[in-house]
């Protein structure tokens, strides 16, 4: 059994800078893993600063300084952050209370509509099941109202951790933005000379995985924005909350716009019914899904990142499971990074 072990470390890890690529991966997922909550604003504003430091060089490709493209991309981060803590943020709060405070209303009328099923049904459910579970359901979303409230209070505690976060997290990106190139060179001082294998996983990470998350930003505002004007036009209750909704669902490919579906024609049903109404939010929303997966994401992801649909499912449970909506956003960039460890790894050793 050593034997065997033996000779496969010795196939596959005889080259060093095989070993070094090992030990760099194991150290980097070491760090967030163990330090990942300490170092929760670090990791953050290094997403932020890679997410916009495209817009940086792409001023300075029209022959703008570094620092002030630097400045000026980072003043159209602050603006929006603020725009996002002082309007987006409490008007969808608004929302989501809003909601809570009517699911039980929201209920009883699905309740009716359900009611309906054992009358022409009967050998599926019964009228006295139905009943059931519709008072359980009412139930569970009476509650969640003074969940709400108890978070909101149990969070007060917290306020002071976020105020330091948001000042500490805008700071962080504008140095990120300002030395990167610096910061980079530090880091690959320590690092061998003779490192093909590093130069291309980092290559192939940064033009692939670079383009999926900066479109994938992309994707989630242009529909998140657009179904906001469509919902707010037709006239549809909590229509940036289910706006939102509906942007963070591409973030889960192939099932995400499914899923997102479901609470969009409920609230749709509930406030108008079997409607004119009804009928045109549902078209307008197909329109929507439609041009995104047509039209929007081949504009976006012109470098498309090839992983097989099984792949892309399996890093979506997997890094889901690890790091929530993180892991999520991050799961197909993250298969990428294994892809292009796979693909960069020394041929000769995958020779007898």
């Amino acid at each position: 059994m050593f034997k065997v072990f033996r000779a496969w470390l010795d196939h596959f890890f005889a080259d060093e800078q095989a070993l070094l690529l090992v030990v760099l991966l194991a150290v980097g997922l070491s760090a967030i893993l163990i330090f990942g909550a300490t170092l929760t604003p670090v990791f953050a504003s290094i997403i932020l600063a890679y997410l916009i430091f495209g817009l940086v060089q792409w001023l300075e490709r029209f022959g703008v300084n570094h620092l002030p493209a630097v400045w000026g991309i980072y003043s159209l981060f602050i603006a929006l952050l603020v725009a996002f803590i002082f309007v987006l943020l409490p008007l969808l709060w608004n929302q989501a209370s809003d909601l809570l405070s009517d699911l039980p209303l929201m209920l009883e009328k699905l309740r009716d509509l359900l009611m309906l099923v054992p009358e022409k049904y009967p050998q599926l459910v019964s009228a006295v099941q139905v009943k059931q579970m519709s008072d359980a359901a009412m139930a569970e979303f009476g509650n969640a109202g003074q969940l709400l409230v108890s978070f909101s209070l149990a969070s007060i505690g917290q306020s002071l951790t976020w105020l330091v976060y948001l000042v500490l997290v805008p700071i962080l990106v504008f140095f990120f933005l300002k030395d990167a190139h610096m910061m980079v060179s530090w880091f690959t001082s320590f690092l061998p000379i003779k490192r093909n294998v590093l130069s291309h996983v980092w290559l192939e990470m940064d033009q692939q995985i670079g383009n999926y998350v900066r479109g994938k930003v992309l994707e989630i505002l242009i529909v998140g924005i657009v179904s906001y004007i469509v919902f707010l036009w037709l006239g549809l209750d909590y229509a940036a909350l289910l706006a939102m909704v509906v942007g963070l669902s591409v973030l889960i490919p192939y099932i995400g716009a499914t899923i997102v579906t479901i609470p969009v024609a409920l609230i749709a049903y509930v406030q108008w019914g079997v409607s004119s109404e009804f009928y045109s939010l549902m078209i307008a929303y197909g329109i929507i899904q439609a041009l995104d997966g047509n039209v929007l994401v081949p504009l976006l992801f012109s470098e498309a990142v090839n992983l097989h649909p099984v792949a892309i499912i399996v890093a979506v449970l997997f890094f889901g499971s690890l790091w929530g909506l993180w892991g999520v956003f991050f799961a197909i960039p993250l298969a990428t990074l294994i892809k292009a460890v796979m693909n960069a790894w020394p041929k000769t050793l995958l020779v007898d």
